[in-house]
């Protein structure tokens, strides 16, 4: 994802919190980055269970998919307690959240850098309701572009390759 319209320079540092801020700020290129069809739904949703209350970043629902797309953001690298939490929103969200007609949710993390090891070992391979995909804050030359596409395709076949 190019995030250039967010308007932070290559050396900002910055938190989740800012990152969040100017994501709703720019809600409009945001969601045309994401594709057709989307809705945004909330901010920071507050999901209550018997034991904790939890608050998912960013919700949307995508009119052509008739589902929920949650969206949890991270600015350093994702971590396996990051995919953890996500596939915990998203059973959290089908079963408190969902209603009758929608499809199943999909959690999206959105990190600064992806993981190989992530990719290969953890509940993202296979999965067809969890993705990690990293986000650049400017475009990139074009062989950092040709180099992180084949990155990114490397990744995607280790998350969905069929189980022997």
């Amino acid at each position: 994802m190019m995030a250039e319209f967010l308007g932070f320079k290559p050396d900002d540092s910055f938190s989740e919190r800012d990152l969040e801020s100017s994501i709703i700020t720019h809600l409009r290129d945001f969601m045309m980055e994401l594709g057709r069809g989307f809705a945004f739904v909330a901010r920071q949703q507050h999901i209550r269970t018997d034991a904790e209350d939890y608050f998912i970043d960013l919700v949307f629902y995508n009119v052509v998919l008739k589902c929920y797309v949650l969206v949890d953001l991270k600015v350093g690298k994702i971590i396996h307690q990051d995919v953890g939490q996500m596939d915990m929103y998203v059973r959290m969200y089908d079963e408190l959240k969902r209603t009758e007609g929608d499809n199943p949710t999909i959690g999206i993390v959105l990190c600064s850098e992806t993981d190989k090891d992530i990719a290969r070992y953890s509940i993202l391979k296979g999965n067809e309701q969890l993705f990690a995909t990293k986000y650049k804050l400017y475009l990139p030359t074009e062989e950092q572009l040709r180099k992180e596409i084949e990155r990114q395709k490397e990744l995607y076949q280790i998350q969905h390759k069929e189980k022997n």
